[in-house]
């Protein structure tokens, strides 16, 4: 018996275990946070959160930021892919 229980609970967690990784490879999602901000997950490890003004002036920005990314080039890193 403990071992059909032992069995049950590695097939659970193999289980939830592909879940986790299907979701991790969906790529970059939207969502709405709780408190009404705009929620960009798949960056990194926690969702970068902004609100929608935030978010219209970063937006507006886009071309001083690639200027500065490209000036700045040899001083940034890149963040390598995890594996």
């Amino acid at each position: 018996m403990a071992e059909d229980t032992v069995q049950a609970e590695l097939e659970r967690l193999r289980a939830e275990n592909e879940a986790l990784k299907a979701r991790a490879t969906k790529g970059v999602t939207l969502k709405v946070s709780e408190k009404g901000g705009v929620s960009v997950y798949g960056l990194g490890r926690f969702p970068v959160t902004l609100y929608k003004e935030q978010w219209a002036k970063l937006l507006a920005m886009t071309d001083d930021i690639r200027a500065f990314i490209v000036e700045h080039e040899a001083e940034l890193k890149t963040k390598e892919k995890e594996a």
